[in-house]
């Protein structure tokens, strides 16, 4: 029996040897974007030799982290987020329950937006992450039971570091489909409840870590007869259910910059507090103007001294610094936006810059925009309807240089003096400024008629004043 029970346990403790291989690092992107305590209890600086652990723990107390994960990710969200998507529902429109769903989509008071906000930040770190569409089974017997008790799908969101197991098959008509999936839905100090779906059964499994034991299992019927989780992708890689994170190799340099950091605070306390080398027998006083007293039969070449130290080498730490921020900026293409000083950049180098980037988060939104697609696949199934209606996130975030573009407008503006050129740049200059046409009578049809006709006015008037010249002075000829 004991064999048994252990055997069980080691079942429901079991993980994917894909999920292992990426835990690690799951774990350090984790802690690259949470930054804080998190971080520095990751014990990410390089440990010198001989240094004692006092030394180490004193030294990560004393080292700042610059967490440019979290501003990378933080602008990619505020990009994709800044428009709300669009939603129509079809036949769910009827469905009593959706106002609610909308409104608390996983039951801890966030709205659909904000829910599927955080997926998508957690899918930037991670690469991606899970969706589950579940429903409670009260063992009701109509759909309208159901309604009166406030049963309803909601959403739970899961971090690849819970979800320990999975299995792709495809189907007959070739399709892929989850056939297995393992997550563990609560967990504290020594008891953990794990949950395995297959596409009949939904089993519970409670264990206990510290006696390595099952302590409770139920099982119960899958009536979806589908797995109803939802993987959203930052972006796809060639392992099905692993995504690629958006600071993969973003969170290494941080960690360069978090050493190199270190070594510039260690560099500035020697050159503030020079190292002073005397034999044991020598009792030296600390502080500026203490005294050092020196055995009488002290030999002369063992007099103290103090190591010099050269601060050329620090300001070449924060040039190293320097070079690994700008490094970051070109690898999230976010140089010209995460800038907080004038940076030397063309036009041109700005316009690739947008344009890179603005691929990376129209790559981003069409992920979030199939992941919330499948989860109101899902949400209909459980009310027994199909899903016929659309959802469509932003496809472009174009990107514009508004102030180097009106300043060049301006330019040209007070320098042309041809009337049609002047008016052409004064309604780019409206475009660019985002001016509200309703101002003006009529449609921006109506206001570019209304330019021409101004134009022509204006040749009128240069007309008549031409005229006006060559009769006065053949009036005094």
């Amino acid at each position: 029996m004991d064999i048994i029970l252990s055997q069980n346990y080691a079942d429901a403790a079991s993980v994917n040897p894909i999920v292992s291989r990426y835990r690690n690092r799951w774990s350090f992107l984790y802690d690259s974007f949470s930054g804080g305590e998190t971080y520095r209890q990751g014990s990410y600086l390089t440990r010198y030799q001989l240094e004692t652990a006092a030394e180490y723990a004193q030294r990560l107390e004393n080292t700042p982290y610059d967490n440019h994960p979290r501003s990378i990710i933080s602008t990619y969200i505020s990009f994709l987020f800044r428009t709300p998507p669009t939603r129509e529902f079809g036949t769910l429109e009827a469905d009593t329950a959706l106002p609610d769903f909308l409104e608390d989509a996983d039951r801890e008071g966030r709205n659909m937006d904000a829910f599927m906000k955080q997926a998508a930040i957690w899918s930037n770190v991670f690469g991606h992450s899970w969706i589950m569409v579940s429903k409670p089974n009260i063992g009701a017997r109509t759909r309208a039971d159901e309604l009166a008790a406030g049963v309803r799908p909601y959403l739970n969101l899961l971090s690849p570091l819970v979800v320990t197991d999975f299995t792709w098959s495809r189907n007959a008509v070739g399709a892929y489909e989850l056939v297995y999936f393992k997550y563990i839905e609560d967990s504290n100090h020594s008891v953990s409840v794990i949950k395995e779906w297959t596409q009949t059964t939904i089993q519970t499994t409670t264990i206990h870590h510290e006696k390595k034991e099952v302590v409770d299992r139920v099982i119960e019927e899958n009536q979806l007869g589908r797995i109803p989780a939802v993987i959203l992708y930052n972006q796809t890689s060639t392992v099905r259910g692993i995504g690629i994170s958006s600071i993969e190799d973003i969170a290494d340099a941080a960690r360069l910059i978090y050493n190199l950091t270190s070594e510039a605070e260690q560099g500035i306390r020697l050159g503030s507090h020079p190292s002073l080398v005397a034999t044991a027998e020598t009792n030296v006083g600390s502080g500026a103007g203490a005294l050092i007293h020196m055995p009488p039969n002290l030999d002369p070449a063992l007099k103290p001294y103090v190591l010099e130290f050269s601060g050329q080498e620090v300001s070449s730490v924060y040039t190293a610094i320097q070079n690994t921020i700008n490094s970051i900026d070109k690898m999230a293409n976010t140089g010209s936006i995460r800038g907080t000083e004038a940076r030397v950049m063309s036009g041109i180098s700005r316009e690739v810059e947008f344009a890179l980037l603005n691929s990376r988060l129209s790559e981003m939104a069409d992920n979030i925009e199939l992941a919330e697609e499948q989860i109101w696949q899902f949400y209909a199934a459980y009310t027994g309807t199909e899903w016929t209606g659309t959802i469509d996130y932003p496809d472009s975030f174009s990107i514009r240089d508004t102030s180097n573009e009106l300043d060049q407008l301006l330019k040209v503006y007070g320098q042309v003096q041809e009337a049609n050129i002047k008016a052409a740049v004064a309604h780019e200059i409206t475009e660019l400024m985002d001016l509200n046409l309703t101002e003006y009578p009529g449609s921006p049809d109506d206001y570019q008629h209304e330019l021409a006709e101004e134009i022509d006015e204006y040749n009128k008037e240069q007309a008549e004043q031409a005229a006006e010249i060559t009769a006065a002075k053949m009036g005094l000829n």
